[in-house]
């Protein structure tokens, strides 16, 4: 029971997350994931991350679809992009799942919390870009989609810490960038989760109720919480000043950054 109360925890505060800053919520649930794994002594060592990473996969698949209808009924999904951007986000999914899953374990990590580091630096410094910028044809946004895809699905995340900071670089508004990566997290998580599924399938020593690399009796306690409370956020993410958007979201990325380095170094 404490592990699943520790899951509900987890989904509220994901699900928050997501809806409020357009992230799936993976960067909050892979590292904390992966602790609960390791606690619970049951899971195999040299896998744990990528339990975790395919969980948190699946769970965004349910908890981007609850945010990105709330952001939807605001007016903030940038519909064209999304379809734009899709085949590149499922392509980029596929390869990025497969490479993960043919790698160690502590260099995915490391992987991890260099990305997370990198996208926090950047929020912090709040680099604005050139008033004349725009968006790529639709080949570079096909291309840009792809590198997303490929690097969210390493870390199991919606894409949102690379889709918000990606529009945002090209002039649109916060709002309608966090909207639409709201939005765009559904392929990725979508396409993240299949791969993991298929990569991890008869994979030996996984936990009972594994399909794959997804945990279901962890995804079961996550799922409802985090679509429950998703719609919440996005309505925040419309009430609260854009300056405080942006230091809530960078302030998020450094805390996880810290904790993910902590962990390597100990």
């Amino acid at each position: 029971m404490s592990w699943s109360l520790a899951y509900v925890a987890l989904g509220l505060f994901t699900g928050f997350s997501a809806g409020m800053l357009g992230i799936g919520g993976g960067l909050v649930m892979v590292p904390v994931l992966t602790m609960l794994f390791s606690a619970q002594g049951h899971f195999p060592v040299g896998e744990t991350l990528h339990i975790a990473l395919g969980t948190s996969a699946a769970a965004i698949v349910f908890t981007s679809l609850s945010s990105l209808r709330a952001h939807h009924q605001h007016q903030a999904v940038l519909w064209k992009i999304v379809l734009q951007i899709t085949p590149g986000i499922l392509f980029g999914t596929l390869l990025g799942t497969l490479f993960a899953s043919s790698i160690d374990a502590r260099p995915l990590a490391v992987f991890f919390t260099c990305f997370v580091c990198f996208v926090a630096l950047q929020m912090v410094l709040d680099i604005k870009p050139k008033a004349t910028r725009e968006l790529p044809g639709a080949l570079g946004i096909v291309a840009t989609g792809t590198g997303i895809g490929a690097i969210s699905s390493l870390v199991a995340i919606g894409g949102g810490a690379f889709t918000v900071p990606f529009l945002s670089w090209c002039n649109v508004p916060v709002r309608k960038a966090i909207g639409t990566s709201a939005a765009v997290g559904f392929p990725i998580a979508l396409g993240s989760a299949l791969g993991y599924a298929f990569n991890g399938h008869g994979h030996a020593g996984l936990p009972p109720f594994s399909l794959g690399f997804i945990y279901l009796p962890a995804l079961a306690w996550l799922v409802p919480p985090s679509m429950l409370i998703a719609p919440l956020g996005a309505r925040m993410a419309h009430r609260l000043p854009v300056a405080t958007l942006k230091r809530v979201f960078s302030g998020l990325l450094i805390v996880l950054a810290g904790r993910m380095l902590w962990k390597l170094l100990h």
